[in-house]
């Protein structure tokens, strides 16, 4: 029978496929921003943690076998199937044909994309910081497509419809999220001298 991972052995993990400080960053906000909604939601902080901080574990070595190589690895794991089932569903109608259904899938999807927007909005803003961004600055920065333009909106306003939640209201909970991690990401903000 699969046992649950811990995050240690989640992260230990991730680390043996993943070199890049963006890619670690990326996992540390998604990871963030499925804890919140899991408090939000009532349901398993941990193991939807986990779920976001490996979502993308073969994405460095194996980016055309995207999800595909991340199932390989995570059965030779012996991961449980509903963690499995949740990460390949991040990549829905895009290289997997896993539709997000359970609350937990609906998030991940929403919020992958998301992170990679408010990332950008944050850096480039004077302050760097997450904490003074305001929800108008990153829907000035949605209707920009030539800002963060491999940022899928499509995606994220299926996410949001999936979680009926409005664009705004997943922005929202998604900054909320990632600024429990603020300074893991860089995006704490510089001083100013």
């Amino acid at each position: 029978m699969a046992i649950a991972p811990t995050r240690a052995q989640a992260l230990e993990l991730f680390k043996m496929y993943n070199k890049t400080e963006s890619l670690y960053k990326h996992a540390l906000a998604v990871e963030a921003v499925m804890r919140h909604f899991a408090s939000k939601y009532n349901e398993d902080v941990d193991k939807w943690g986990i779920i976001g901080l490996v979502h993308d574990l073969d994405y460095e070595m194996y980016p055309d076998e995207h999800c595909t190589k991340t199932e390989e690895i995570l059965r030779g794991a012996d991961w449980p199937d509903d963690y499995i089932r949740a990460i390949l569903s991040h990549g829905w109608e895009i290289c997997t044909d896993v539709e997000p259904v359970e609350l937990m899938e609906k998030v991940l999807y929403a919020c992958d994309e998301l992170t990679g927007l408010i990332t950008t909005a944050v850096l480039v803003r004077p302050d760097k910081s997450i904490h003074s961004l305001a929800l108008k600055s990153v829907k000035k920065r949605w209707k920009d497509k030539r800002f963060a333009a491999k940022v899928d909106r499509n995606i994220i306003t299926k996410g949001a419809a999936m979680l009926e939640l409005s664009i705004e209201e997943l922005i929202q909970e998604t900054i909320a999220g990632m600024k429990l991690v603020a300074e893991d990401l860089d995006l704490a903000g510089v001083d100013k001298v």
